[in-house]
């Protein structure tokens, strides 16, 4: 695949992630052995760490009571090199708990025979704690 067909898979991605309750849609994007890397100390931010892509969706499973409506995922900036796309994104979601969930993300995407194998999340966690998780 080309660059830019990988930066329109991960926007293919996103705009599926963004849907209420799509789940099966948007995991089918990843491959079967997918990773999901999340920054963070996982004994301070429990969501931290490699994850499986059931692991994955699973977590995304668990936050959905706590965002109702789903969140809006949005690619802001893609670069591409290799099988490798950068994006820079913004997320966006109202919580149960009346807070709006508003956080930026870079993301390090692996692509590879037209499916995600890697991702690797830099984000506010503690955004993410005080949100979603309180």
């Amino acid at each position: 695949m080309s660059i830019g067909d990988n930066k329109a898979l991960i926007a293919d991605f996103m705009a599926e992630f963004s849907k209420k309750d799509n789940f099966d849609v948007w995991a089918g994007y990843l491959a079967d052995t997918a990773t999901w890397w999340i920054i963070g100390d996982a004994a301070l931010f429990p969501v931290a760490g490699t994850k499986s892509k059931s692991e994955f969706v699973n977590l995304i499973r668990s936050l959905s009571p706590v965002v109702p409506d789903g969140i809006q995922f949005i690619p802001r900036h893609m670069i591409g090199e290799g099988n490798f796309v950068a994006v820079e994104a913004e997320s966006f979601a109202d919580a149960t708990n009346g807070k709006k969930y508003h956080n930026y993300y870079h993301l390090k995407v692996e692509v590879r025979d037209n499916k995600i194998q890697s991702v690797k999340e830099y984000l506010d966690t503690m955004h993410v704690v005080d949100v979603l998780m309180s």
